[in-house]
């Protein structure tokens, strides 16, 4: 095999196939912004820099396509360099909105797999002693965790070479390549085969979607715009969760998992939910210090029904989670292959909602002569409907919700978020409680359902019937829209006339007061011109389900000895036997 050609791992052919379908999309971009105060050398950062593409054969690939097959492309050398950019005299750049505005700008910007170099650093320079460095990567050469060797390397070398010394970093036993030859010779056969069987077994007949209720219909196709809110938790609050794990014996991580699970089993009523969640996927010693795209993706699946109490939810989960670590060299592209399921262009495959622990949080870099520190980016990108992931800080726990807007407004994900942090208040506070009474809401959120919302008293004339009252209506507005359903519309002065039409017939018909007459009919507006034409003829209105069994409605029009049905043409054939009028 030629060296320069080399085979993509899965990961990576599943990014590459997305990056056909919709090429240049900033998508899979991974940036890093560092606001970089004192005495920069800008040589040494340049030189640091191109040390670590050096190293990382990864950063110095390209993907292309050799008879319709993609494969990866190494350079052996690069001619790489750092993006200088002058702010230093611009009045561009004195606004802070200005130069976040500059980092996202840049940031998105997207790569050509084929032909660009797929990691960019940019310095902007505002002035002798303050300077802004970008790093972007495509996703394809790099994850979460490379971006933790690629800092420590940075660092390392920077302040290594500021003091004219030798950097100290250990030779790569192996190359991103190696990995990629090694999982396609590694996933064959038997080992393959085991781990391919208990996903399918794990997935066997799994909900194709997961039903959020959502402020906009779905699109028919994503379209991954997003945004993010962020939620500090208190550190009571972050020490209790670590408390309550540490006693149930379980990870932070499976503890905050099935307290998601339990948030969205209350907000769907579902109690079969799948939920995403990365996985670093370093099995091995010699990946641990690699710059590459590992990380893989795990679907865990939770059985919510029966209403269990958190406690017991949480060894499900521990076991299931357990379970798939045990299983997760099998890519989650394979598995997808393997489980075919139904596909739909308005929602990912296998889940809609992702959630992760974040454990390595940097805030500050350590470099000589220089007090690095991270500058957030906006992301108006979302991967899915609905991703949570939390960061473990000396503080406590961050919460970070990145949502599809498509689909919700900020205020309901801020509402969520809230619920989230009741949610595990009340898990701490009763871990023993059932998953469908554990406390939700908040204090105002229960005093508007429970107070406000029930404050219907108004004063109105008690000696008039429901029909009067609605005929007083009818002359105050009577081109006002008074019943709606989908297309169909009556003002007040329209359904007024139809009721009175009726009325006049039932009247005929001999209905008057103390008459009962029944009403068979689809929830529609011919169910309220009924209730009303009954009501001005008279009478009073028996409702009869549709639903119910024929023996049901038999007992009903014998018990009550009706004379006269009011019903629907399309419903006859679900009435029992009738011996008086039927209208339709």
């Amino acid at each position: 095999m030629n060296f320069e050609e080399l085979p993509l791992s899965y990961a990576q052919q599943r990014l590459w196939f997305l990056d056909q379908l919709e090429p240049n999309s900033p998508f899979y971009n991974i940036s890093l912004a560092l606001h970089l105060a004192g005495n920069l050398q800008v040589d040494v950062l340049e030189k640091s820099l191109q040390e670590i593409i050096q190293r990382h054969e990864s950063l110095r690939t390209n993907f292309a396509t050799i008879e319709g097959n993609p494969v990866q492309v190494i350079k052996p050398e690069s001619n790489w360099q750092l993006t200088l950019v002058n702010g230093k005299d611009s009045p561009k750049y004195r606004e802070e909105q200005e130069i976040k505005k500059w980092l996202e700008i840049r940031s998105h910007q997207p790569f050509d797999l084929a032909n660009d170099s797929l990691i960019r650093a940019t310095l902007l320079k505002l002035s002798d002693t303050e300077h802004f460095l970008l790093i972007c990567l495509h996703h394809i050469v790099s994850d979460g965790w490379s971006m933790g060797v690629f800092i420590e390397e940075l660092t390392t070398l920077y302040n290594a070479y500021t003091k004219g010394l030798e950097p100290l970093l250990q030779e790569l036993p192996i190359q991103y390549a190696d990995f990629a030859i090694w999982q396609r010779e590694y996933l064959q056969g038997e080992i393959r085969q085991n781990q391919l069987n208990y996903w399918q077994k794990q997935l066997a007949a799994a909900p194709a979607l997961l039903h959020l209720p959502t402020d906009y219909p779905r699109p028919l196709q994503q379209s991954f715009q997003g945004d993010r809110i962020k939620c500090i938790l208190s550190p009571e609050l972050s020490q209790g969760l670590n408390k309550l794990s540490r006693e149930k014996g379980v990870t932070l991580f499976m503890t905050l998992l099935t307290a998601f699970q339990t948030l969205l089993y209350r907000y769907t009523g579902q109690t079969d939910i799948l939920v995403g969640t990365p996985i670093a996927n370093r099995t091995r010693s010699e990946l641990a210090g690699l710059i590459g795209f590992f990380v893989n993706t795990l679907v865990l699946r939770t059985d919510l029904a029966g209403n269990p109490s958190f406690s017991e939810l949480l060894k499900q989960v521990r076991e299931t989670a357990t379970d798939a670590y045990d299983h997760q060299d099998l890519p989650f592209e394979m598995l997808v292959e393997a489980i075919q399921p139904e596909r739909n262009m308005s929602y990912t495959p296998l889940f809609q909602v992702m959630f992760g622990l974040d454990t390595q949080v940097l805030n500050q870099i350590d470099l000589e002569g220089i007090k690095a520190t991270i500058q957030p980016l906006e992301s108006k990108t979302a991967k899915f409907d609905l991703s949570l992931s939390i960061q473990v800080k000396e503080a406590g726990l961050t919460a970070h919700w990145e949502y599809n807007t498509d689909l919700f407004e900020k205020s309901t994900i801020e509402r969520l978020s809230g619920h989230f942090v009741n949610l595990l208040t009340g898990i701490i506070a009763n871990p023993e409680q059932t998953v469908s009474q554990l406390p939700l809401l908040t204090e105002s959120e229960r005093n508007q359902l429970l107070f406000d919302w029930n404050q219907t008293e108004i004063d109105y004339k008690n000696d008039l019937c429901l029909h009067q009252l609605f005929e007083q209506q009818v002359k105050q507005n009577p081109q006002a829209i008074a019943v709606k359903l989908e297309n169909e519309f009556f003002t007040y002065q329209e359904l007024n006339n139809r009721a009175n039409q009726l009325a006049h017939y039932l009247q005929s018909l001999g209905v008057k007061a103390d008459s009962l007459v029944g009403i068979f009919v689809e929830r529609s507006l011919d169910m309220i011109i009924g209730i009303l034409g009954i009501l001005k003829a008279g009478g009073a209105y028996v409702p009869l389900d549709i639903n119910y069994p024929k023996e049901r409605i038999t007992y009903i029009l014998e018990d009550t000895q009706l004379s006269i049905l009011l019903t629907q043409s399309q419903l006859l054939e679900q009435l029992p036997a009738f011996q008086g009028t039927t209208i339709c």
